[in-house]
């Protein structure tokens, strides 16, 4: 245990989201504090089988998302289990769900019937695309919503089809959107003393992610496309081919464009008119990008990338995902964390005063419900029903 209380401490999260959007929300909580208990249905969270690689019973995909979180099972469909919901939320600042708009009313846990009960309650609903309107209720997923928002329709080469950026980027952001909701809520209540409903839709939030692309096209310029490593705004700013690696360069002005072409001998460039200043050279950037490859033809792009960025010129390698986990800086910035066996990505978020505190392991599926329920006040025989009614599962379905 650490010596000092974290940024949420006493903030207690009743997280009965699934896969990622709403686990990655509760894992943010959890770092900064907060008691969040994890519960999930007698199936269990689904991603616990989105493997391999497994550890521990679970897939790596459940354990990047769900650490710093008490585990329990609770069947929802069961009088008794909505029962045990509410006793959990007497004494819970935040519910954090994504089922699918209408399911909580269905099974009579609807926001408005919470608001009443707990006016204090601040709900957050992460969901496709929102409860209303012509898409409300639909169900969304990372990849449609990266076709539908026009992600794909800028990601990809030039000459090749839209691409599905790498990573689960909508999912993810959608996952920050709602902390920043969550705690936005959290200290608006202080001053009023009610919470309320907080909503984070994977169709909103991936729609805020097309920057640049949708300013251009609000103020005229041509339309967006596919153009590969290249910036549609900014050039000399893509991956470029070297001797060895490849590494990308982001040069933003005209200041980083005269100390690159310093570094690398390069000076005559900066007495020819097509490269004088961003908006020539994004003209000439095919023409540009071709001499910057031929000076960097026998260089290795490892050292020539260190060369730049430590003269003032943004550039980096183009590293694979073990050469960035063993990176020295990576562990300065502490972007790996450790909980015995456990192993994680670190929380990017830094207070100086707060910082996150990574105390515990994924759990097993309903590992900590004696422990929760024993908080609540619950007897062991009267959990020992629950158990036996299927209400608390310990093994799941």
């Amino acid at each position: 245990m650490t010596g000092f209380a974290a940024a949420l401490d006493g903030v207690r999260v009743i997280d009965l989201s699934r896969v990622l959007g709403g686990p990655y929300c509760t894992q943010v909580l959890g770092d900064y504090g907060a008691d969040v208990i994890k519960i999930e249905p007698p199936s269990g969270d689904e991603t616990r089988g989105w493997g391999p690689p497994f550890e521990n019973g679970a897939s790596s995909y459940f354990h990047g998302l769900n650490r710093n979180k008490r585990g329990m099972a609770l069947d929802l469909r069961q009088a008794e289990g909505k029962e045990l919901l509410f006793d959990l939320l007497e004494k819970a600042d935040v519910l954090v769900e994504n089922f699918k708009p209408g399911t909580l009313e269905k099974w009579g846990l609807g926001y408005e019937v919470l608001k009443a009960r707990f006016p204090g309650l601040i709900h957050c609903r992460i969901s496709g695309f929102g409860a209303d309107g012509p898409m409300g209720g639909l169900p969304g997923y990372d990849a449609i919503i990266q076709a539908m928002a026009g992600l794909m329709s800028v990601n990809g080469e030039a000459d090749g089809e839209p691409l599905r950026v790498g990573v689960p980027v909508v999912d993810m952001v959608t996952g920050l959107n709602a902390v920043i909701g969550i705690v936005l809520a959290l200290y608006e209540r202080n001053r009023s003393g009610r919470g309320q409903f907080v909503e984070a839709a994977l169709f909103d939030s991936g729609l805020s992610l097309m920057h640049p692309h949708f300013p251009n096209v609000f103020y005229g310029g041509p339309k967006p496309r596919q153009t590969g490593n290249a910036h549609p705004n900014i050039s000399p700013y893509e991956m470029y081919r070297t001797g060895t690696q490849p590494m990308f360069l982001a040069v933003g002005n005209n200041t980083q464009f005269a100390k690159l072409c310093e570094v690398i001998n390069c000076t005559e460039l900066l007495d020819d008119v097509r490269f004088a200043n961003n908006g020539v050279r994004l003209e000439y950037r095919d023409t540009l990008r071709e001499l910057l490859e031929t000076a960097f033809a026998n260089e290795d792009g490892q050292h020539l990338a260190e060369k730049l960025i430590r003269a003032g010129v943004p550039c980096g390698p183009v590293l694979e995902t073990q050469e960035i986990l063993d990176h020295p800086h990576t562990s300065h910035r502490e972007m790996v964390v450790r909980i015995g066996d456990y192993k994680g990505t670190g929380s990017p978020i830094k207070l100086e005063r707060t910082p996150c505190q990574y105390q515990l392991q994924p759990p097993h599926f309903g590992e900590h419900t004696s422990e929760i329920l024993a908080d609540l006040g619950f007897s062991p025989e009267r959990v020992a029903k629950l158990r036996a009614r299927g209400v608390i599962p310990d093994v799941q379905s």
